[in-house]
């Protein structure tokens, strides 16, 4: 039946984001590990021409002895372990939710009229091209006399993503603007190790293998790639579980609370980089860190001002199909008054400031717009309400599912 795509789509968007967590804890684990090696190499008076430091490590009940050469070895070993496809992988499924979730989603999560009256085509070209536009620019400027000083390009790319924070805001729902801000850190980050770090590693192991000896330049580029990921990983990963705090991305100072998000990232990383590194204890970091994090809280809070709201009276085709369904008064009087003390534009529920993932369900074309979710999560399931704190029944719920169902299929 036709309704069954609904269930299907929404098991897909499920198998596509458990791929993309565990790649991603595979990489993101991988990335801090190397790091936390690389900054706690120390000298040693045995070691072999061309190793730069070495490190001993115990785990798993055993003692393990690592050694980096800072270009390559004298000659090539027989056994060598790429790091590459968790990068690839976190990249790709990651890509397949923004399609899945944003893109076919695209009237719920990707467009807001009032904040930019954008056509499903326009809003994923603006996607897909700054996604593409923002790893160009970055990578000219690393390649440029610029990025010869590593300081001076970080504060710039802090810069640039903060503006492309801004602009998301501007086309964009507060929810996708944050996702967007993730997906392009993400490739900025899956773009260095595919178009830089692994091809520089190639052509120093194809030197080795010829009898040539490599080059340090190429080393030194990876590095400085590296470096750019591993203060990017935490912004990241806050961009991926923002959607389920509307605070963060729903206010009016969003593009700013980003920013610090950024912050909070540099200022970690930088504490866990200096003890790795034994170079201090640079505790001041967590200050630091809790004073962004408060900040971004107070923003949260300051209240929204806007040029104007959008036009109630403006429905789309797929809400008019669904208002104009069998069963559509039933269920709309059912989720106004078992769902919209909470998913309201202030909530009534006693402690929640706003609605839950920013989903308001006050009037009929809200209710219209959430159609499938309301399927999903109080229909075909008993997600919401959590808990059933608002005491909706079987056959309430049995109304939503009908309701749906009668859409579907007369459409």
């Amino acid at each position: 039946m036709y309704y069954d795509f609904a269930v299907l789509w929404d098991w897909l968007s499920l198998g596509v984001r458990w791929l993309h967590v565990i790649t991603g804890i595979a990489w993101i684990g991988s990335s801090f590990y190397f790091i936390a090696l690389d900054l706690g190499l120390r000298k040693a008076d045995n070691l072999p021409p061309g190793a730069h430091g070495e490190e001993w490590q115990v785990h798993g009940g055993g003692f393990y002895h690592i050694r980096k050469f800072l270009v390559a070895p004298d000659s090539m070993p027989d056994h060598l372990t790429w790091f590459k496809w968790e990068s690839y992988v976190t990249w790709l499924s990651g890509f397949a939710m923004l399609c899945i979730v944003y893109y076919a989603g695209a009237d719920l999560y990707l467009i807001d009229k009032s904040v930019a009256d954008l056509s499903t085509w326009q809003a994923v070209a603006i996607s897909a091209v700054s996604l593409g536009a923002g790893w160009v620019i970055y990578d000219l400027l690393c390649k440029s006399k610029f990025g010869d000083d590593n300081n001076r390009l970080m504060i710039l790319l802090f810069v640039l993503i903060v503006a492309l924070g801004w602009f998301y805001t501007q086309v964009f729902t507060g929810r996708a603007a944050f996702l967007h801000l993730g997906a392009f850190t993400a490739t900025i980050m899956s773009g260095n190790v595919f178009f830089i770090i692994m091809p520089n590693q190639r052509i120093v192991v194809a030197d080795l293998q010829a009898g040539r000896v490599p080059d340090s330049k190429y080393g030194k580029i990876a590095k400085q790639r590296s470096t750019h990921n591993n203060y990017l990983t935490l912004p990241v990963l806050f961009f991926m579980v923002s959607n389920h705090y509307p605070l963060s991305f729903a206010t009016e100072y969003n593009w700013i609370i980003a920013a610090l998000i950024f912050l909070m990232g540099v200022t970690i990383r930088h504490y866990f980089n200096s003890k790795h590194a034994r170079t201090g204890n640079p505790t001041w970091t967590w200050l630091a860190t809790a004073i962004l994090f408060l900040i971004a809280a107070w923003l949260s809070t300051v209240p929204k001002f806007t040029d104007g709201e959008a036009d109630a009276s403006i429905i789309s085709p797929r809400q008019q199909q669904f208002m104009s369904a069998k069963g559509f008064q039933q269920a709309a009087e059912t989720v106004q008054g078992r769902c919209s003390m909470c998913h309201a534009q202030e909530p009534s529920w006693e402690g929640m400031i706003v609605p839950p993932k920013g989903v308001v369900l006050e009037e009929e074309v809200d209710i219209a717009k959430q159609a499938r979710e309301i399927y999903l999560h109080a229909g075909r399931s008993n997600a919401m309400p959590p808990g059933n704190v608002s005491g909706i029944t079987p056959e309430e719920r049995k109304i939503l599912v009908k309701w749906y169902e009668s859409a579907i299929a007369n459409n």
